[in-house]
């Protein structure tokens, strides 16, 4: 093969296969052209996306092209990163300090620290202390300040899958998530309401901080935030019987017409029915970590499902009938 980089198909080959020679062919790649590049990163994401066993002890080849000189191969870099940490978090763990060096840095185009985040999130989920340093939190915290909704978004998921990874990570970040909680963005504001509930159920006191937050979240016009307020005011209630939890807007919330916010209400109502004593777990896993991260994936599909056809699912940009099958604002599948 000499000196020059193979082929993008070929390069995917080498790595589907298992071939020896997919790393040096993945570190000759910086030397091909960016459109090569790109191809290459776009087409190992579809791989990733099936199955992210074959790139997984390849990613540190990987990992140089989050400095490449072109924005759009850092970004088609990012994107294969997410790809692969979903799927197997534990893969990506190697690249945490890649990862978070773009999300750290001020000059980085804005969708790459979007993805970074996302892709350290991924790996929150299952490996919270390769992630959570008080550094890397900060950067996300702070990001949640962007002026670009869908970067936002991005943020919030990822402080959302450090809080279901590990609640005590962001125990101490709670006023600061809560002031967040009037984001115009629905999954921003899901996201951290999750986040916080995450935190509510390891140390149900450090709600208290966020109290007023959450009751203002009641009338949220999204029911699943709606829903995570009333279930994060249930477990400050269930455990502080002096907490100030609104019983009255609880009680008219678990007549609600979205199940997932009525549930949640009944379950906040019913610590003061049991007179401060209630709050526990009930059979769907309200109230519990493991029930918040069971039924996170459902209530992301339904948010992120388009509301109008020809509209973008992530950001709401109306798309056209024919065209690339991202969206051109967010990166988004179509």
């Amino acid at each position: 093969m000499g000196d020059h980089s193979p082929a993008p198909d070929r390069i995917v080959e080498l790595v589907e296969t298992g071939s020896d020679e997919a790393r040096p062919a993945l570190e000759r790649l910086a030397d091909a052209p960016a459109a090569e590049r790109n191809e290459t990163l776009r087409t190992l994401r579809a791989l990733a996306d099936e199955r992210a066993s074959p790139l997984s002890e390849l990613l540190p080849a990987v990992a140089p092209f989050l400095t490449d000189d072109e924005r759009s191969v850092r970004l088609a870099t990012a994107k294969l990163f997410v790809a692969v940490a979903e799927t197997d978090p534990e893969a990506a763990v190697p690249t945490v300090q890649p990862l978070a060096d773009r999300l750290a840095d001020d000059d980085e185009f804005y969708y790459v620290r979007a993805r970074s985040a996302e892709a350290l999130g991924y790996v929150a989920l299952e490996r919270p202390d390769a992630v959570a340093s008080p550094d890397l939190l900060a950067d996300l915290r702070v990001g949640l300040a962007f002026d670009e909704p869908e970067v936002r978004e991005k943020l919030a998921k990822a402080l959302e899958f450090v809080a279901l990874g590990d609640p005590e990570r962001l125990r101490h970040q709670v006023p600061r998530l809560a002031e967040r909680l009037d984001d115009e963005n629905d999954l921003v504001r899901y996201h951290l309401s999750t986040a916080l509930v995450a935190v509510g159920c390891a140390d149900p006191d450090r709600l208290a901080d966020a109290a007023a937050e959450l009751d203002s979240r009641l009338d949220d016009s999204n029911s699943f935030v709606r829903g995570r307020a009333a279930e994060a005011l249930g477990l400050l209630g269930a455990a502080d019987a002096d907490a100030p939890v609104p019983t009255g807007r609880i009680a008219e919330l678990t007549d609600d017409e979205a199940a997932f916010a009525a549930d949640r209400a009944r379950f906040a109502a019913s610590v003061r029915d049991d007179g401060g004593t209630g709050g526990d777990p009930d059979e769907a896993g309200i109230g519990s970590l493991d029930g918040v991260r069971e039924a996170t994936a459902t209530a992301i599909e339904e948010l992120t499902a388009p509301d109008a056809e020809g509209e973008c699912p992530h950001c709401g940009l109306e798309l056209p009938e024919s065209g690339s099958p991202m969206c051109p604002r967010c990166g988004a599948p179509r």
